[in-house]
């Protein structure tokens, strides 16, 4: 895999963390890696440069200013790229914490502490295995369905279009 053509903006607080996703992505040929330590400072280089990818860790700040980021993202109307791919990254697996990141619209979550290999895994099935948006009243971000289920019938089944 090489990043080279990618734009990355990694958002974490904790600057150590930071440079080893970093240094991981430089070793596939990432080159244009932008770097944040607050959730305010990520959406404010947003609003400046146009980014292809997003790695975010989930505990910013107070504890879940990650969460707020990704939400700002998706929802607000100031926001520069919605649709960009997001990778949530966290030392805090409990069910609670995984919903909260699924619902307000990452792209894909990832625990740590992580291999390279997982984490360049998941990066490459956000690049090539894209997920369509989906937008209703209380959820925009990419369809949190991995996989179609032809038999079923159920109130929720998405209506063609």
């Amino acid at each position: 895999m090489d990043l080279k053509a990618l734009r990355i903006l990694v958002v974490d607080d904790n600057r150590h963390a930071a440079e080893i996703v970093k240094s991981i992505l430089g070793s596939v040929g990432a080159q244009d890696i932008a770097y944040a330590t607050t959730a305010h400072g990520g959406f404010e280089l947003m609003q400046r440069e146009v980014f292809d990818l997003v790695i975010v860790d989930q505990n910013l700040g107070k504890g879940d200013e990650g969460i707020q980021l990704v939400r700002r993202i998706r929802k607000d109307p100031t926001s520069p790229s919605p649709f960009v791919a997001i990778l949530m990254l966290t030392g805090y697996t409990e069910e609670r914490r995984v919903k909260a990141a699924r619902d307000v619209g990452v792209t894909d979550f990832l625990s740590k502490p992580f291999t390279v290999a997982g984490l360049l895994r998941r990066i490459e099935a956000l690049i090539f295995q894209p997920r369509p948006f989906v937008r209703s009243p209380d959820y925009f971000g990419p369809d949190r369905r991995r996989r179609a289920d032809p038999g079923y019938r159920g109130v929720e089944r998405r209506r063609k279009i």
